[in-house]
């Protein structure tokens, strides 16, 4: 893709963000006294040096996340980096033009064109949401901690303290529960899986063909099979996160005023308010990781609304359409129109429920 055809795809990426952040705000932000020229001045000063950066910097969490499914791919077939990453790039591209719809469109990918197996490459995928799971719970709770050093006071205080709670203590439960389910079927489940499937397998038609999708997607999800997979996925994890608090660092460092003084630390306290927005409805603003950011930045923070909107819409073109740069393009390149990826999720979605 040329620079003038990307021209109007930032355009457009742009618009989306902020009616997107606008729209999950308005009844905390009060937009009758909004300002939409305050708006554009907070980002025109913005340094786009620290934007590159943090574009960058999202590239590299690609990456980071690439290598981490190669460590457990290459368990149940050939694992080629930048095949991966390729892929990874056209599959978060395809949430960002989809939706939640999209979410089946990777893992299905990343299995068609490099001759897996659907059910062990979905597998996979949960398992992938269980180390993101474990990664959001540590850093929500980070952020609490770091909330409680800070003063604060006042109702939204006590909103913001709780919410946070909320989200560490369920994602928590969440993780340990999967856990544990994951050590019982290593150790006992699948076997006894595998032995009451048999009859059924040998039987023929399509309650085989199910069978041995349930097997395989069984098999995806304990892809890690030695401690050294293991350190590895964890090591991938920690340093994704830290180049994801990095980005919010440089993000909220490239404007002026208040939002230049965010240093390291309180950035990852507006990661953590952005992982818990993206998880729970916050008090008063409602879901999704721009109006955690958004919140941020005013309760804790005291910057202005118009540079708040500011930075979580920058915040949220990087993290969230910033993959579509590259990730459109490829999609083009193989192939997959809007309308493909639409069917696709479709299916996809059938399929997951009749394993369920």
């Amino acid at each position: 893709m040329n620079a003038p055809s990307r021209k109007p795809l930032f355009v457009v990426l742009a618009l989306i963000v902020v009616g997107l952040v606008l729209y999950k705000t308005s009844g905390f932000l009060h937009l009758d006294t909004f300002s939409g020229s305050k708006l554009l001045d907070a980002v025109r000063e913005s340094n786009p040096y620290y934007l590159i950066l943090a574009l960058v910097a999202i590239y590299i969490c690609f990456g980071i996340r690439s290598l981490r499914w190669q460590v457990f791919q290459r368990n149940i077939g050939n694992a080629n980096f930048w095949k991966i990453y390729k892929l990874t790039l056209a599959g978060f591209a395809a949430i960002f033009l989809l939706g939640r719809a999209g979410e089946p469109v990777r893992p299905l990918l990343l299995a068609k064109k490099q001759d897996l197996p659907v059910a062990d490459t979905f597998g996979i995928y949960v398992l992938e949401r269980l180390f993101d799971m474990a990664g959001i719970a540590v850093i929500a709770g980070a952020g609490l901690l770091l909330y409680g050093m800070r003063p604060h006071a006042g109702d939204m205080g006590y909103k913001l303290e709780t919410a946070a709670k909320t989200t560490g203590a369920l994602l928590f439960a969440g993780v340990l529960a999967a856990t544990v389910a994951l050590v019982y079927l290593r150790l006992h489940g699948t076997a006894l899986l595998e032995r009451r499937l048999h009859a059924t397998i040998l039987g023929g038609g399509w309650r085989a063909a199910l069978a041995r999708v349930l097997l395989g997607f069984i098999r995806g999800i304990q892809t890690i099979r030695t401690s050294r997979d293991f350190i590895l996925a964890s090591t991938y994890s920690g340093v994704h996160w830290l180049v994801i608090a990095l980005v919010y660092y440089w993000v909220s460092h490239s404007f002026t005023g208040t939002l230049h003084t965010i240093g390291p630390v309180d950035a990852t306290l507006v990661l953590a308010f952005s992982l818990v927005g993206s998880t729970i409805q916050l008090p008063g603003v409602g879901g999704g990781s721009q109006a955690g950011a958004l919140i941020a930045y005013m309760t804790i923070f005291g910057v202005e609304k118009e540079p708040a909107v500011a930075a979580a819409m920058v915040l949220s073109m990087i993290t969230f359409a910033g993959c579509s740069f590259a990730g459109v393009p490829l999609l083009i390149h193989e192939g997959w129109g809007l309308r493909e990826l639409k069917r696709m999720a479709a299916e996809e979605k059938k399929e997951v429920a009749a394993i369920e």
